[in-house]
């Protein structure tokens, strides 16, 4: 599933190439991805002659704002993309779902094969009664400031491991299984510690670390794995995979110590780590 990185890559792309456009049509052949709207007729008359305002980001959920009160909700689920098309001749790719057409040419196509992903349309103050989690959405590391002190002060508060606190998005908003992995091994800490264990010196990396590795993932536009469901808006893939210290690389010597990296299960999900760096 694609994370902060990912996402907010995608958000800020959509802020480049289609803000300030209008929507000409909107065909939707998927039913699972507008599950939300009762028809493609509904979700037509909702989009269709609307100007997109602004593109912005709220954990892994993009909201494409309308200049009526309204907001276009996409998440991708496990393996939705959305794709830019420069023009309609533009071959769709399998599992192309919705296809926005832009009064001055251009298209926007969400495809998604496995379907977890939806797009929906909603009013800006419905938001959070559609989407319930978005109400209990955490510290945005991107989005929002706050001192390595007061991220302290919530870690000893929570009293949990530290990989699944990471990835509980009320703690911390955006944050899944590559990045918990890549965060926790730059700050030399184990999946498996108790977050009120930690020292003022281990809190600092930590906090230190999740910000270095999701500003880095950003600026080299995110993590495409093996399979490669995430490509951002121009079916590119991301390069931050290459980086990559501990996650999918079990077996391989440690970029730190030259030990071998080792893969446990964590509540069904791998976990990458080095046994050697990380206490």
């Amino acid at each position: 599933m694609p994370e902060l990185p990912e996402v907010e890559t995608i958000r800020r792309d959509l802020e480049r190439e289609i803000v300030g456009r209008r929507i000409k049509s909107v065909v939707a052949t998927g039913p699972r991805s507008i599950r939300r709207h009762k028809d493609p007729e509904e979700l037509q008359g909702l989009l269709e002659g609307h100007k997109v305002t602004a593109v912005c980001r709220r954990g892994k959920y993009l909201l494409i704002r309308l200049e009526e009160p309204g907001v276009l909700v996409v998440h991708l689920g496990m393996s939705g993309q959305l794709l830019r098309a420069k023009t309609a001749r533009e071959p769709l790719a399998p599992h192309t779902h919705v296809v926005i057409t832009f009064t001055q040419g251009g298209q926007l196509r969400f495809v998604d094969p496995r379907t977890f992903g939806e797009m929906f349309v909603t009013r800006l103050d419905e938001l959070e009664e559609q989407v319930p989690e978005l109400a209990h959405l955490g510290y945005d590391p991107v989005d929002e400031v706050m001192s390595w002190t007061e991220f302290g002060e919530r870690l000893h508060a929570r009293k949990a491991k530290l990989k699944t606190l990471l990835m509980d998005q009320r703690f911390v908003a955006g944050i899944g299984n590559i990045y918990s992995d890549e965060i926790l091994f730059a700050a030399g800490l184990r999946y498996d510690r108790s977050s009120e264990t930690l020292t003022s010196q281990e809190i600092r990396r930590l906090y230190r670390a999740m910000m270095e590795t999701l500003q880095d993932a950003i600026k080299h536009r995110g993590s495409s794995l093996v399979d490669q469901q995430y490509l951002d808006i121009f079916g590119e893939t991301g390069d931050f995979q290459k980086l990559h210290k501990v996650y999918d690389r079990e077996g391989q010597s440690c970029r730190r110590c030259r030990s071998p990296l080792k893969r446990v299960k964590v509540g069904g999900r791998s976990t990458f780590l080095c046994e050697n760096c990380q206490v």
